[in-house]
């Protein structure tokens, strides 16, 4: 659940998630700003030695030599600032680059942990922003906003305490007074900032979102012929990414303008009121030339609160996105009852009146399920589309978690078991065959990433794909694309049974994972399964009848409840839907083949 934080500006300086990486690099954070307080020191020191040497000019007319203890101060101070700028460049944006490097590695390992809920209701494109202009945002608060804090006050402070002490007090009060609209004008247009940056994030999670679901489903916007209405669409999404951007560079635009208009105003004060002192003889020339400088230096604190007023401001929107993420609860994980003991198991399951219903749902996606599997048996699971199948499996997986004392592995409750442990000792093949955009020896041995070829080759051929990959001109370096985009239907789900089928899990489960291949591939699968797998547990999803007649024992899952149970023969005996969907499959493939011999069907 979203959190509704009242931040301040300054409160990004003052969270609890930030605090640990502000101690966790605190020596660079005091040395950088240690550096930086002893430049401006150094830099306010340029225009009293300006000042001096002016009035040296005047009081010793042509003689030039005396310049030099000026010219050589000068160097050196400048030279100091440049070695100076150099050390706290690299300590507080360096900093501030590992925080962002910290946050997005801690952001991405909390995504990883969350369940499958939360992706269900969250878009692919606003996680994307957040780890993206998000991220960027609370890094230039934490670097150029710390700098900007740092150096406003020192460079105000001091400016303002050489003016009054070394110049005039009464004339610092009056080229002081036009630059304090400055700040508040700051204040009041960083309130609007912080909205509006707050729009334009959203506006930037919708763009990508939109980005990356049309590019994935490109295929469908070709094969329906629909590129024109989706660059419409595009142009509607983008032009909202433009307006919001458009709002926040407007206010960027009148506040450069007024803060040039205020310097300048302060300017003319110091030149009008400051040549008169200096014509009476209040100040020096020299004192009056330093004074302009000192005015062109208390220009940019006044300018640097703007600007760090809406850098915070931004960054503590931003963080609020983020800590939204970091404050999703991971809700499956080991409870209290995990047992660390289990290291392994054997594959005996047991489901005992199991049911389930999703969060969002009224009805329940599993009523009173119940079965068992002895190690070394195969269970065949059948039913219509959206009777319930696919979130039992789920269940094994603990991709959700079940009641406690529902489901049983080894004479043990699922939840005793760690997870780690449970899903390492689980092969399991979804139905989407997801790839990854990498070769495909790397898909392969995704679970364990140090397998080698021979063992990878043995695995491709038990999942009868290892004569289509070396047809490949790279082989198994050849790269898949996108999901996997690039291969048939058939071969990715015969690359992602190879995935399932190295690691030589102790439970199998494959979801509809042969509905792609054909029935002669089919078979010789299976009967690698049959064969290889006699210690081990299968579980197998299906549609066809044929991919799970020979399972000891089959499940007829309608409606979330089991309506059948019993071998292929015992449930062909009791005429109901498992009969019912074999007679008509049966008939669907008697069709097929007569079409196939060139019969016409009347």
């Amino acid at each position: 659940m979203e959190k509704n934080l009242k931040m301040k500006p300054s409160g990004i300086f003052k969270s609890e998630y930030l605090r640990k990486y502000f101690l966790k690099y605190k020596n660079k954070y005091i040395v950088g700003i240690l550096v930086l307080i002893i430049i401006d020191i150094l830099q306010l020191r340029i225009p009293l030695i300006i000042g001096n040497a002016v009035d040296f000019l005047q009081s010793q007319g042509a003689e030039l030599s005396g310049l030099s203890r000026y010219i050589f101060l000068v160097v050196i101070i400048g030279m100091g600032v440049a070695v100076g700028r150099f050390v706290w460049r690299h300590m507080i944006f360096g900093t501030s680059r590992f925080i962002e490097y910290d946050i997005r590695n801690e952001l991405f390992g909390h995504l990883e942990k969350l369940s499958l809920k939360y992706y269900n209701k969250h878009k692919t494109g606003d996680i994307m922003a957040h780890m993206t202009n998000d991220l960027n945002a609370v890094r230039m608060a934490v670097g150029p906003g710390v700098l900007m804090v740092v150096d406003a006050a020192v460079i105000g402070t001091l400016t303002i305490y050489n003016m009054i002490t070394e110049i005039d007090l009464k004339l610092t009060l009056l080229a002081g007074i036009p630059l304090l609209l400055i700040i508040v004008n700051s204040i009041i247009i960083g309130k609007v900032m912080r909205l509006r940056f707050k729009e334009k994030q959203a506006a930037f999670s919708d763009l990508s979102d939109f980005t990356q679901e049309r590019i994935s489903g490109i295929y469908v916007i070709k094969s329906f012929v629909q590129e024109s209405k989706e660059i419409e669409a595009f142009k509607k999404v983008t032009k909202d990414y433009y307006d919001k951007n458009l709002k926040m560079l407007k206010i960027f635009v009148l506040m450069r303008p007024f803060m040039r208009f205020i310097s300048g105003f302060s300017l003319a004060v110091v030149i009008g009121y400051g040549g008169y002192l200096s014509i009476i003889g209040t100040i020096t020339v020299g004192e009056f030339v330093a004074f302009v400088q000192f005015i062109g230096m208390l220009v940019w604190p006044m300018v640097a609160i703007g600007f760090t007023f809406n850098i915070l401001s931004m960054g503590g929107a931003s963080l609020e996105r983020i800590e939204t993420i970091l404050d999703e609860e991971i809700d499956i994980k080991d409870t209290e009852y995990v047992d660390n003991s289990i290291t392994e198991i054997k594959g005996d399951i047991k489901v005992e009146n199991l049911n389930f219903k999703y969060d969002d749902d009224k009805e329940s996606a599993l009523k009173n399920i119940s079965f068992n599997i002895n190690r070394g048996e195969t269970l065949g699971i059948i039913g219509r589309t959206g009777s319930g199948k696919t979130s039992l499996v789920n269940l094994l997986l603990r991709l959700h978690d079940p009641e406690k004392n529902k489901i049983f592995i080894d004479g043990r409750d699922i939840l005793e078991i760690p997870l780690n442990t449970l899903r390492d000792s689980i092969g399991y093949v979804p139905q989407d065959n997801f790839l990854f955009t990498d070769n495909i020896y790397n898909n392969i041995d995704f679970g364990h990433r140090d397998k080698s070829k021979d063992e990878i080759i043995e695995a491709a051929k038990k999942a009868c794909v290892h004569d289509n990959i070396v047809e490949f001109k790279d082989g198994y370096d050849t790269l898949v694309g996108e999901r996997g985009v690039t291969l048939s239907g058939g071969q990715k789900q015969r690359i992602s049974i190879a995935r399932a089928l190295i690691k030589d899990p102790r439970i199998l489960i494959l979801d509809d994972a042969v509905s792609s291949v054909d029935t002669d591939t089919e078979e010789k699968i299976l009967g690698y399964l049959k064969e290889d797998r006699k210690e081990k547990t299968t579980i197998i999803i299906a549609h066809r009848i044929s991919t799970i007649q020979n399972a000891d024992i089959i499940i007829v899952i309608d409606e979330g409840e089991v309506i059948e149970k019993g071998t292929h023969s015992e449930l062909l005996e009791n005429q109901k839907l498992y009969h019912s969907l074999y007679e008509k499959q049966l008939l669907e493939k008697e069709l097929e083949e007569e079409t196939d011999n060139g019969d016409v069907i009347e």
